[in-house]
């Protein structure tokens, strides 16, 4: 992150269940091992069944990661008038906007904000809350084959 902390005093964000981080923009939701058993438990598939079903290897740059596969018109595969999996998310939803590409300065914030109506509204959430999610998501490697 820049050396000028443009959160220094939280950022307000709330959520408005619009589901445009869910929908109609392709993306990648890649996963995690835990964003895997999780999602295993909850649909109640085999590891390799869920692969196979809904599931793909993207291939970055001399590696692949493990995605969710999008429907045609490009919503996650898993909503359904919302969340189909919310309980078991993976954490790359679950710490959204709150992604150190958005956060490297104040100008990425506010192309975000183009996007996501969410920002700029509700309460202030804290630089440690910031940092609390930026650290969850990176515990745990995305899943590579």
């Amino acid at each position: 992150m820049s050396e000028e902390n443009f959160y220094e005093n939280g950022l307000r964000f709330e959520c408005q269940k619009c589901s445009a981080c869910c929908r109609h923009d392709p993306g990648y939701v890649f996963l995690t091992q835990t964003d895997l058993d999780a999602l295993v438990t909850e649909t109640g598939l085999s590891e390799a069944d869920f692969l196979e079903k809904y599931c793909t290897m993207i291939d970055i740059g001399g590696f692949k990661r493990i995605s969710l596969i999008e429907k045609k018109n490009y919503d996650c595969i898993f909503w359904k008038d919302g969340c189909s999996v919310y309980q078991s998310r993976p954490v790359q939803c679950r710490t959204f906007p709150f992604w150190i590409s958005s956060l490297e300065d104040k100008t990425d914030w506010d192309e975000l904000a183009l996007s996501c109506p969410g920002i700029g509204k509700g309460g202030i959430v804290s630089k440690e809350e910031i940092e609390k999610r930026i650290a969850e998501r990176q515990k745990e490697p995305m899943l590579t084959v």
